[in-house]
């Protein structure tokens, strides 16, 4: 399936990469005035080239003057390193501190198969961050970057809001039709983080995984996040007074209505991130993985 670069609204863009399963993300960018703002970038070398390439073709070259990093995982910040060198990057304070601690460009576990082939030698940091919400603007036109002000998908996520369009880039505080992943976050910050992404009147969501978002389907869309994270918090509270680990309570779970969802293996990261918010404790994600490759029955499909 090839990436697309749909343009959702006057001037701006998103980059939507099918299937949105590990380490395939989605981007945007926001042009006006002749200068960009672009919204993540991707997780190799060869998908990020893919995109930018689109974008120079759509905005006549127009320059990419900023670009925001919804949150520090790799599928979303790794391609910044492909940025030219005059592109200011703007992510959350706890953003840039979980980019530059990143462990695994330089030193990937053999978690997923094939191991992607990044094609990037060292991340590149944010050079300029923010506590609460900053406004960055292409040309004379407003890009609102707002952290929902606790720990969610991450501790530093944020979402790039057009007021004038009504266009909402969520980052991965929206996984659309693929298994949410909070193992990095707080299950309590994810179910928050749904009513907070409702107080937007988007009439376009750009998810951070799966197909665009509709004014009209995106109430049912948080629903089944809220469904989700409301089966993940009951499992684990299942788990923990049977004494089993989170991998041996995901292995006698019926995923239900989740069961069709790809990267199912994620249940047991949650399910981590849950027993360890009850204990007041972070997660091992080294440990994490681990589980969650032994639920899948090998390394975790791959095909970035």
């Amino acid at each position: 399936m090839t990436p697309q670069l749909h343009e959702i609204a006057s001037g701006v863009y998103a980059w939507i990469q099918p299937d949105g399963t590990w380490w395939i993300n989605n981007a945007g960018a926001v042009c006006s005035d002749g200068e960009v703002v672009l919204v993540d970038t991707c997780a190799t070398a060869r998908r990020t080239r893919l995109f930018l390439d689109a974008l120079d073709r759509a905005t006549g070259g127009a320059p990419i003057r900023l670009a925001v990093n919804t949150h520090l995982h790799g599928d979303h910040v790794y391609g910044n390193a492909l940025l030219p060198d005059s592109t200011a990057i703007v992510a959350h304070e706890h953003t840039r501190q979980g980019i530059l601690q990143d462990f695994i460009l330089a030193n990937t576990p053999p978690a997923w198969s094939p191991t992607p082939d990044w094609g990037v030698d060292a991340v590149r940091a944010p050079t300029i961050s923010f506590r609460d919400e900053i406004t960055l603007h292409a040309g004379r036109k407003p890009v609102v970057v707002r952290h929902p002000g606790y720990s969610a998908h991450t501790v530093g996520d944020a979402v790039a809001w057009l007021p004038e369009e009504r266009v909402l880039f969520t980052g991965d505080l929206v996984f659309h039709g693929i298994t949410p992943m909070i193992a990095m976050g707080s299950l309590d910050g994810a179910l928050r983080s749904l009513d907070w992404l409702a107080t937007f009147d988007a009439a376009v969501v750009v998810p951070g995984h799966g197909p665009l978002v509709t004014e009209a389907s995106f109430a049912e869309v948080l629903a089944t996040h809220r469904r989700y994270y409301e089966f993940v918090r009951s499992t684990a509270m299942t788990g923990r007074e049977k004494g089993w680990t989170p991998l041996e309570v995901a292995r006698e779970t019926d995923l239900g209505e989740f069961a069709g969802l790809p990267d199912a293996e994620r249940l047991v990261l949650n399910l981590h991130r849950a027993y360890a918010d009850f204990d007041g404790a972070d997660v091992n994600i080294a440990a994490a993985l681990g589980d969650a490759i032994a639920y899948n029955g090998g390394p975790l499909h791959c095909a970035v």
